[in-house]
């Protein structure tokens, strides 16, 4: 038994919202009810990420009528990753949830994620069994992730496959997160880095109620390459040992060369055996100098040292005043 069996925490639960007007009257609908449900005090913090839709009138209607809901005003979009963290600087409770606003992390989860958290677990994370809502590349494309990342990077560094960011954090594991300073956040690297006791919990993802991902192809792409290289040198490794091989057979070919005119006499060079070295050669040049700016671009984006987000507003209703800078 430890001391949080009986706990009746403050349960934080951190939504970050991008141009989710039409889901919002359904998201609330749900989970409010189910966060009534359990048995834990609650407060819920909305973060529009510089919606260019109505997403910011909708949770300020609702925040009317919800004294325990804040909505957090970024001055604009910096990201889901930074509105993650700036619902999570924010929040108050011994336990934080990070929930997204699409509904295919079923809120009903939260109260066996609280179970855990009462034997003792300081993060309790949900593993999606199925992906039935992704089409076939997204499928392949995130098992593929998943797997490279796990490879290139340190045993404590690994992710658990096909978890996403739906998970229950202890406030001294949101404190430890806290202190992590970099501007390049691949939250799902983070928390794995931060350690803690974890346990996991299997669903089935549902389909996206309304509307479509805002994650495009090309959106994952990026995000993918930011998590590989803000967690592992390798790639910048794996360049060394490119070119080592092409310098050995640079020489083996060379030494084939040599004998091969001390054997039949001077003979006149291919045109095209030389435009294939010389293409090939510049192809790994340029390529390795691709793999080194982006290691390089992320530097220049850690020591200009600028805050991860910048809150334009917190608004909550069931203070005097509507609004605080």
């Amino acid at each position: 038994m430890t001391a949080r069996d009986h706990a009746r925490p403050l349960l934080s639960v951190v939504v970050p919202c991008h141009n989710e007007e039409a889901m919002l009257p359904q998201f609330f609908r749900e989970v409010i009810p189910a966060l009534q449900a359990l048995d834990a005090d609650w407060e819920m913090l909305c973060v529009d990420d510089g919606s260019r839709d109505a997403t910011l009138q909708r949770l300020l209607e609702q925040a009317r009528g919800e004294p325990r809901l804040q909505v957090i005003k970024l001055s604009r979009n910096f990201g889901k990753e930074a509105a993650m963290s700036a619902g999570l600087d924010l929040s108050a409770g011994q336990v934080a949830v990070v929930l997204d606003a699409d509904l295919q992390d079923p809120p009903e989860l939260i109260a066996p994620m609280l179970a855990k958290w009462r034997e003792g677990f300081d993060v309790v994370y949900a593993v999606r069994r199925s992906r039935d809502d992704d089409s076939l590349a997204r499928r392949i494309g995130a098992h593929a992730f998943y797997r490279v990342f796990n490879r290139l990077t340190t045993e404590a560094e690994r992710i658990p496959a096909d978890t996403g960011d739906f998970r229950l954090l202890d406030r001294r594991v949101v404190e430890r997160l806290r202190e992590l300073p970099e501007r390049t956040r691949f939250m799902k690297g983070l928390f794995a880095w931060l350690g803690f006791s974890s346990a996991a919990i299997p669903y089935d993802r549902p389909p996206r109620a309304r509307g479509h991902s805002a994650w495009s192809y090309w959106k994952l792409w990026n995000f993918a390459l930011d998590g590989l290289t803000s967690f592992s040198t390798m790639p910048l490794r794996v360049w060394t040992y490119v070119g080592l091989s092409v310098s050995l057979l640079s020489f083996v070919y060379a030494t084939f060369l040599v004998l091969r005119t001390l054997i039949h006499g001077v003979d006149l060079p291919g045109y095209a055996s030389l435009m294939v070295v010389i293409l090939f050669l510049g192809g790994i040049q340029l390529i390795s100098l691709g793999v080194i700016g982006e290691y390089l671009g992320r530097v220049f984006v850690e020591v200009k040292q600028r805050p991860l987000y910048l809150v334009e507003q917190v608004y909550q209703f069931s203070t005097p005043d509507n609004a605080r800078p």
